[in-house]
């Protein structure tokens, strides 16, 4: 009761003293600044279309990741007014997601929803008081346009792959996991890092029942399979998808092979050694964890057909431009409505066509997904004045840190170190257009350039620009359980199969300790 009377508390303060700070200094901004915001609002409207459809379509594809998708176009320029504190619901949010299960669990457990509802709320009613029409489009547009598609993009492939399962009897030995983790990575590209990691994760589970020593091979499926492995195609991550939206070829992506080898090949090489050593120990008390049984029967195989139709209609809502309809003053393309619309059938096609007891068998449940929804719905409204401040440029509070980057190196580190904690999409938009700006070159110019039509001279410095907020954008997504939407995905199915997975910061630390010096070696070789 204690840790919630203090966010009452909190709450109240809030809603007492931000509305007027935040109406003071936005009058103040909108008086000084009326000019700008009608010209950012005018270049805005000429590619609203444009920016929505790709917004849409990144997003839904969300892993496609991670958190999803995100904002891209600035409306009225929010960004250039919020206040930098604006972020503490979005900072409140994550601690509670850090701190709560450790120092209340059975607090964390039951209300979860109502501490992710307060925190947005938090956020929302001073944000509706001090900029009314603005903050209400605002905030429909982050819900129509991203966290609605983001949410049935999930959910849609977590049901699918949730009706494929392997009966029989796999040990988990380093061969056999080692072997699982490596077909993940290189599924992620193909299928997406949430298909993939939906798909196998609960084999993974199933195939180490028996050990005890778990939580290492789940850590490191979350770095391989939902994220890294999603590096070589645009139907991978979100970041890559909206990138092929902007002008970057399908398969140019190809060239961060070298990228991706060297940190996937580190990490399996690191896990590898780490897993045989805890099974030599285990073994010695368990004789029969050293038979590999390996009599495997998969039922479910037409869940398959669902989830290609799933990937199939995100890559239609990015390759089709049918026009785009108005949803409350969002826009919204007709390609991404049909996309929606296709899920939400392949959903009920997978449903009917799978029998309740196969499900049962492979343990599906609704929890973790609806976990999802519930943390995420806050996490999206709170995110707003983040994403709206990174968007705002050297306009917004956050002009020292977008000022600061310039080598391939700073665009690896930054635009990664963002995508650990905010959306990768837009944080990978906003310095690939950062890039763009200052080689003076547009969308189209980048299509020329990329498939060999064009080289003018700073040709290799874009590239190597490029390959760096690519590689950032989509690696650093395995640093937090919200970087990417599958990660905390794979956690709660991890978790309902009693493996006890470590705490928001007891994550970090393993991130900390192991992927970031694989991503040193990653910018020592490829960014320097």
């Amino acid at each position: 009761m204690r840790n919630t009377g203090a966010i009452v508390l909190l709450a109240a303060l809030l809603l007492v003293i931000a509305p007027q700070s935040w109406a003071q200094q936005g009058h103040s901004g909108m008086e000084e600044g009326t000019q700008m915001d009608h010209q950012t609002m005018t270049e805005s409207e000429s590619d609203s279309s444009a920016e929505h459809d790709g917004e849409a379509a990144m997003t839904e594809h969300g892993e496609t990741d991670g958190h999803g998708g995100g904002q891209v176009a600035s409306h009225g320029g929010l960004g250039e007014k919020l206040p930098l504190w604006s972020a503490i619901p979005f900072v409140g949010i994550l601690l509670s997601i850090a701190l709560f299960p450790l120092l209340a669990p059975s607090f964390w457990h039951h209300h979860f929803p109502k501490i992710s509802a307060l925190w947005a709320a938090l956020f929302a009613i001073p944000f509706l008081i001090a900029y009314r029409g603005e903050a209400f489009h605002e905030i429909l547009h982050i819900y129509l346009a991203d966290y609605i598609p983001f949410i049935i993009l999930l959910w849609g492939l977590y049901t699918a792959s949730g009706g494929i399962l392997i009966r029989g009897k796999l040990v988990g030995t380093p061969k056999v996991n080692l072997l699982l983790l490596l077909i993940g990575t290189i599924l992620a590209s193909w299928m997406g890092t949430t298909g993939a990691a939906m798909v196998l994760i609960r084999p993974l589970l199933r195939a180490n029942k028996d050990r005890k020593n778990v939580m290492h091979t789940v850590i490191f499926f979350i770095f391989l399979v939902a994220n890294i492995g999603g590096s070589l195609t645009p139907l991978g991550d979100p970041p890559l998808f909206l990138g092929f939206l902007h002008g970057v070829p399908f398969f140019w992506t190809f060239h961060l092979f070298p990228h991706f080898l060297m940190a996937a090949g580190l990490l399996l090489a690191i896990y590898f050694v780490l897993d045989t050593i805890l099974y030599r120990k285990e073994k010695a008390g368990h004789p029969e964890l050293s038979v590999e049984k390996v009599n495997i029967e998969i039922l479910g195989l037409h869940n398959l057909i669902f989830l290609g139709g799933i990937i199939a209609a995100v890559l239609f809502s990015g390759s089709v431009d049918l026009g785009s309809a108005n949803i409350l003053g969002v826009h919204e393309s007709w390609a991404n409505l049909i996309k929606d619309a296709w899920i939400v059938f392949m959903v009920y096609l997978s449903l009917k066509t799978t029998s309740k007891d196969l499900r049962k068998e492979n343990g599906f449940t609704w929890f973790p997904i609806l976990e999802v929804a519930y943390l995420f719905a806050g996490i999206f409204m709170t995110i707003i004045p983040a994403l709206a401040m990174l968007r705002a440029g050297t306009a917004g509070h956050l002009a020292s840190l977008v000022n600061f980057v310039r080598e391939p190196i700073h665009y690896f580190w930054i635009t990664g170190a963002l995508s650990s904690f905010l959306d990768n999409a837009p944080t990978y938009l906003t310095f690939y257009n950062l890039s763009q700006g200052r080689f003076g070159i547009d969308d189209a110019t980048v299509n020329m350039m990329l498939t060999g039509q064009l080289a003018p001279a700073y040709l290799g410095a874009f590239v190597k620009d490029l390959m760096a907020i690519s590689a950032g954008a989509v690696f650093f997504g395995a640093m937090t359980y919200i970087g990417n939407a599958p990660n905390f995905m794979v956690r709660s199915i991890a978790e309902e199969n009693h493996v006890k997975m470590p705490s928001f910061f007891g994550y970090m630390a393993w991130s900390l300790g192991i992927l970031i010096p694989v991503f040193a070696l990653v910018t020592l070789v490829f960014f320097i």
